[in-house]
């Protein structure tokens, strides 16, 4: 990895800055090197389920500022940015998914939970989901709304292990309905295009750091930038080996990843100031 070739970063968060509300070692020093250099960098994450501000809170509670919400992409505004393309306003959408995919939709100015019939379903994470959401949401789809995800994660990494994520809800609606959704989230385009555009920056100058080989790492590869896989996630060293996806470069944590970026010397000294702090 030349890192000196590097002009930006997208970074995603859960099993990468956190895991649950834990905070990965490294976080604080990951965000302050990018501050002092001045590299740019947008936060891309396929959770669904908070807003930008919750996580601007979030990285504020672990001691992060100066991160502003525009900095940060889900993939409930992703997928209020791809309907936007493609559905008026107004349009009748049945959400399964939480405050942040309900409020993106709201903002972008689409009628959500209506009741009555719907032209679209979007699914995301739904951590109080009931066969009731999943009912309506069936068939509401088998009467011919289209079936949007935001995102296709399996699993989902907490403190005490992985979890269902979107993408087991969106399997199950799609055993229950035979159709498929079209997905937001990464690895597909739309997010990667989203985070570059932003960012102003060309995707071979654009690294990803990411834990999923599926989704941060493949996506990315797909379009060109260079890769980063951390594992402190999804990802463990015996799935990396078995994979046909590989990342540029796998390191196991950020503190790694800092003292091959920043050079030891940086990395040292961050540690040695932390020490005289007690």
């Amino acid at each position: 990895m030349k890192f000196t070739k590097i002009a930006a970063a997208i970074l995603d968060m859960d099993g990468v800055l956190w895991r649950g509300d834990e905070a990965l070692p490294g976080l604080v020093d990951l965000f302050d090197w990018l501050h002092e250099r001045a590299i740019p960098y947008v936060l891309a994450t396929n959770n669904s389920s908070k807003t930008p501000q919750d996580y601007v809170d979030k990285l504020a509670r672990m001691g992060v500022s100066g991160v502003p919400a525009p900095a940060i992409i889900t993939s409930s505004t992703a997928t209020a940015g791809y309907m936007r393309h493609h559905y008026p306003a107004g349009t009748r959408v049945y959400v399964i998914g939480m405050h942040g995919v309900r409020l993106a939709l709201e903002d972008a100015g689409f009628d959500v939970n209506p009741g009555g019939a719907v032209d679209v379903v979007v699914s995301g994470i739904d951590t109080e989901l009931t066969y009731e959401k999943l009912k309506t949401a069936a068939l509401h789809i088998r009467r011919g709304a289209d079936f949007i995800g935001t995102n296709p994660d399996r699993t989902f990494p907490m403190p005490d292990g992985l979890v269902p994520g979107a993408g087991s809800i969106q399997a199950a609606l799609q055993a229950a309905t035979d159709q498929v959704p079209v997905i937001i989230g990464k690895p597909h385009p739309p997010m990667f295009e989203i985070a570059l555009e932003q960012l102003g920056t060309d995707a071979a100058a654009t690294l990803m750091i990411g834990d999923r080989l599926d989704t941060d790492i493949a996506g990315a590869k797909a379009l060109g930038l260079p890769t980063v896989l951390l594992l402190t996630g999804v990802t463990t060293p015996e799935i990396l080996a078995s994979s046909d996806v590989w990342a540029d470069v796998a390191y196991e944590d950020l503190p790694a990843l800092l003292r091959a970026w920043a050079g030891d010397a940086w990395w040292q000294a961050r540690v040695k100031a932390r020490r005289a702090q007690g």
